[in-house]
């Protein structure tokens, strides 16, 4: 693992940005295993997957995680959107479309 400084090529750049990516894509990984295990656990209590309060604070906690590593919060946001929407559907996969379930507020 080189530091941005370090990189004295653009082999080196991508070599970095690579790894990086093998990364992103092994906590995306990791957090679908949580997705799965969040629509076990909706199921037994009959909750859907979309919960637009919790949908909220995901995206509040990623803007705050965003500026503090001085990226746009605009743009974090924007992908975050994205990535819920996709967990969502995959919940729903499992526990079959939110319209035929009533509406929850976060409750945990």
């Amino acid at each position: 693992m080189r530091k941005p400084a370090d990189c004295e090529s653009m082999a080196h750049i991508r070599a970095e940005i690579d790894r990086i990516d093998e990364e992103l894509v092994g906590l995306l990984a990791e957090r679908s295993r949580y997705i799965d295990r969040a629509a076990e656990i909706k199921a037994g209590i009959d909750w859907p997957a979309r919960i637009e309060d919790r949908v909220e604070q995901v995206v509040q906690n990623v803007r705050t995680h965003a500026a503090r590593h001085d990226l746009s919060p605009d743009l974090v946001e924007k992908l975050w959107r994205r990535l819920i929407d996709w967990s969502i559907a995959r919940e729903e996969s499992k526990l079959g479309p939110d319209s035929l379930r009533p509406e929850v507020s976060q409750k945990g």
